[in-house]
C-alpha cells in the first residue's frame, strides 16, 4: 500500500489558529487551550487503514496526556464527496465507539489542514507552551502489516519532553499514511514538494 509522508513543517513554527465544529456542532478554537502547557493537533480520518491501525493507541495516549493538562484535538479534513464515511455523522459514531475523549473536529474547507501543512492521516503536530512547533511526524514505527508494536513511543517521548520543558528527542521521523483527500482544485502546493528535512 502506498503511503504519503508528513511535510515535516519547520520546528518553531507558530500554531495556526482554527475555529472548527466538533461532532456536536460546538466550535472549538486553538485559544480554547490557552492555559494548557502543550497543544497536540492530530489529523486523522475514519476510513484510513493507517489511522485504524493505531486508533486504540491514539485514544489511550489522548486520555493519558489530557489528564496531564495537554490540549488535544483530532481533525478530519477529507473531502466527503470522495469519502462520505469521513463526514461529521460518521465521525460522531466513530468517536463514540472508540471512546475518544478529545474534540473531533471537521475541517470542511480544508483551510486548517493547509495552514498546518498536513499531508497524511495520521499526521501529528505538537506545540509547546508558547505554541511553537516542538514535534511533528509519526506516532511510532507501526504500520499496517509491518508487525511493529503500536506503542506511541515517538509521540509520547516528545510529549514528555515538552511537558518537562525540554526539546523533543531527535531525530524526528515523518508519519506515513493515506494522503488527505483534497477537494478537486484544492490540493495545496506543498503536497507537490519533497518533505522538508528535520532540523539537525
Amino acid at each position: 500500500m502506498s503511503a504519503t509522508p508528513s511535510t515535516m513543517l519547520p520546528l518553531g513554527t507558530p500554531a495556526p489558529d482554527f475555529h472548527l465544529p466538533d461532532t456536536t456542532g460546538r466550535v472549538v478554537s486553538r485559544d480554547d487551550f490557552a492555559g494548557s502547557p502543550a497543544l497536540l493537533v492530530m489529523f486523522v480520518c475514519n476510513h484510513c487503514p493507517y489511522v485504524r491501525h493505531v486508533a486504540e493507541e491514539i485514544v489511550r495516549l489522548s486520555r493519558e496526556y489530557q489528564a496531564r493538562g495537554v490540549g488535544i484535538v483530532a481533525i478530519s479534513a477529507n473531502d466527503v464527496s470522495q469519502h462520505p464515511e469521513d463526514g461529521p455523522a460518521a465521525m460522531a459514531e466513530v468517536a463514540a465507539a472508540m471512546g475518544l475523549t478529545v474534540p473531533y473536529l471537521y475541517d470542511e474547507s480544508q483551510a486548517v489542514a493547509q495552514a498546518y501543512h498536513a499531508a497524511c492521516t495520521p499526521d501529528f503536530f505538537l506545540f509547546d507552551a508558547a505554541r511553537r512547533l516542538a514535534y511533528r511526524g509519526r506516532l511510532d514505527g507501526a504500520r499496517p502489516g509491518n508487525d511493529v508494536p503500536v506503542t506511541g513511543r515517538d509521540l509520547r517521548a516528545a510529549l514528555d519532553a515538552v511537558l518537562a520543558g525540554r526539546p523533543a528527542p531527535e531525530p524526528q521521523l515523518p508519519s506515513l499514511g493515506c494522503n488527505i483527500k483534497w477537494r478537486p482544485g484544492n490540493e495545496p502546493a506543498y503536497t507537490a514538494l519533497a518533505p522538508l528535512a528535520p532540523r539537525s
